[in-house]
């Protein structure tokens, strides 16, 4: 079995091969059971934790054949820290298998994999859904994740200023300083509300339990992308946002329930499991539509599926 380290993912991805390697995982599919999540109870002062494993793997018997194809499984913890403003510290592996004899094939690095199967997954989402001549990305949090945003979207669209919104401005400016030298300007801003109406595409990377987006700064043909706060309690817009936007999400099968995003909204009434216009695989299928018209708001949720962990831990084998 091989162990892959981060920088062996770091040497081997690129955000355009990827795309297209999640882009046939969304259109062929994968058999991906709900993730399984245990408590961790903690000392007091500590706050409880979790462990989550996730699992996917190729549809065998719909292709006819277990020739080709693996098993994956990612096992990620996330442990608060003893401060309330600490985030908690969450990290993992992904276990590949081969899908014809069960054999581990590879133990993967679990937050590189996860920093750009997410980062992608929002690149592929914005391809169907962002103005083609999206040209001005605001970038909402400045974490480990945010520097993957900005160059997947950037990939796709042809992005020519950036700007940067934190709490801690500092965290944004450090952000600014480390990605110089882009084809892309960036700078950082304080001003979060003049940000998002002078953007075309908003990316939010948060784990805020208020929301920061308002519906009032929307302007029309803005794509929103929220990518944060993944927890029920948790939620990066409001729900003017919510009913201004067409809403597409990376999966039917877990965002609806996870996501304070959605999860408030329908309790509110603001939102009907029918105002749901499609998920990630019905747009790469082709099934349904994305942005209809060009003024049209679009907002995309993702919680992170199995389905992308498997075909990023494909793509990463098959290349180191």
């Amino acid at each position: 079995m091989r162990i892959i380290t981060a920088q062996e993912i770091e040497e081997v991805m690129n955000f355009r091969d990827l795309l297209e390697t999640l882009r046939r995982a969304f259109r062929v599919g994968a058999v991906a059971p709900s993730p399984l999540t245990q408590r961790i109870a903690r000392p007091t002062g500590l706050g409880d934790g979790s462990l989550t494993i996730s699992s996917a793997w190729h549809d065998f018997a719909a292709q006819d054949t277990i020739e080709r194809g693996f098993i994956g499984t990612r096992i990620e913890s996330s442990l608060p820290g003893s401060q309330e403003h600490q985030s908690p510290s969450v990290a993992g592996v992904y276990l590949l298998q081969s899908g014809k004899t069960g054999t581990p094939l590879a133990l993967l690095d679990g937050k590189a994999l996860v920093n750009w199967r997410t980062a992608a997954t929002s690149a592929l989402a914005s391809s169907y859904l962002s103005r083609e001549d999206s040209s001005r990305l605001l970038m909402v949090g400045a974490g480990s994740l945010a520097p993957y945003l900005i160059e997947a979207h950037a990939s796709v669209r042809p992005i020519k200023e950036v700007l940067v919104w934190n709490r801690s401005p500092s965290g944004a400016q450090q952000l600014v300083e480390a990605m110089q030298g882009q084809a892309f300007t960036i700078s950082a801003t304080t001003d979060l509300g003049g940000a998002v109406r002078g953007a075309d595409i908003v990316c939010c990377a948060t784990s805020t339990h208020t929301p920061l987006i308002k519906g009032e700064w929307l302007q029309e043909g803005t794509h929103l992308d929220l990518v944060g706060s993944t927890h029920a309690d948790q939620r990066e817009c409001d729900n003017e946002v919510i009913s201004q936007a067409r809403l597409f999400l990376d999966s039917y099968d877990t965002t609806p329930t996870t996501a304070g995003e959605l999860k408030e909204p329908l309790a509110d009434g603001v939102l009907s499991l029918q105002d749901i216009a499609s998920d990630l695989s019905e747009l790469c299928q082709g099934d349904r539509a994305g942005r209809r018209f060009y003024e049209q708001i679009t907002l995309f949720k993702s919680t992170g599926t199995a389905l992308a962990d498997l075909a990023a831990a494909g793509h990463v084998y098959l290349r180191v």
